[in-house]
């Protein structure tokens, strides 16, 4: 990260320089520099909330996935019971009729926790479907921020060669270029 802040600063210092000199065309240069620099901070914050959002996201599917799981467990064990009164009832005795009420109640509590674990997963999916969302968001942003730090590059060549047009031209495409991916990541 201290890489890329030091890059942005030397840029900076060329663009600065060029505000300075009796060039106008450098001027122009300078401000583009510095409209892509903002253009490239957002698109990287962006970057940044849509990678914490597929975190969080995929992070709440495990969390629903971990809570199905407890509960399809427990509608095992709720199964269980009912068969083992199932069974006690069958035998007869003076306790059948008790035997047969709780196998009930442990059917009707089953289908409770079996339907409690279904919605689970399907919070899970949910989730896990967003978290997609999110990074497919984060990558299509990662793109764009490439595209804009690489005009801001190739604009300080137009400074650095003395007032050269074709970079400017250049970086001005590829902001562009960046700028309208960032915007389609939404619109997708």
């Amino acid at each position: 990260m201290e890489e890329i802040a030091s890059e942005a600063y030397e840029h900076t210092e060329h663009a600065e320089h060029a505000l300075h000199s009796e060039n106008a065309f450098l001027a122009i240069v300078a401000v583009t520099i510095a409209v892509l620099a903002v253009v490239a901070a957002g698109v990287g914050s962006l970057e940044t909330i849509e990678s914490g959002g597929a975190t969080a996201a995929k992070t709440q599917a495990v969390l629903f996935q971990n809570k199905a799981t407890d509960n399809w467990n427990f509608f095992q064990a709720k199964s269980l019971k009912k068969n083992m009164y199932d069974i006690a009832a069958a035998q007869g005795g003076p306790k059948a009729a008790d035997f047969a009420s709780q196998s009930q109640r442990n059917e009707v509590e089953s289908q409770e926790i079996q339907k409690t674990a279904r919605d689970f997963e399907v919070k899970s999916e949910d989730a896990l479907q967003e978290g997609l969302v999110h990074e497919g968001r984060h990558h299509h942003l990662t793109i764009a921020a490439t595209f804009l730090h690489i005009a801001i590059a190739v604009a300080t060549i137009a400074i650095i060669t003395g007032g050269r047009r074709w970079p400017w031209y250049a970086s001005i495409l590829l902001g562009v270029i960046g700028t309208i991916i960032a915007g389609a990541t939404y619109a997708i």
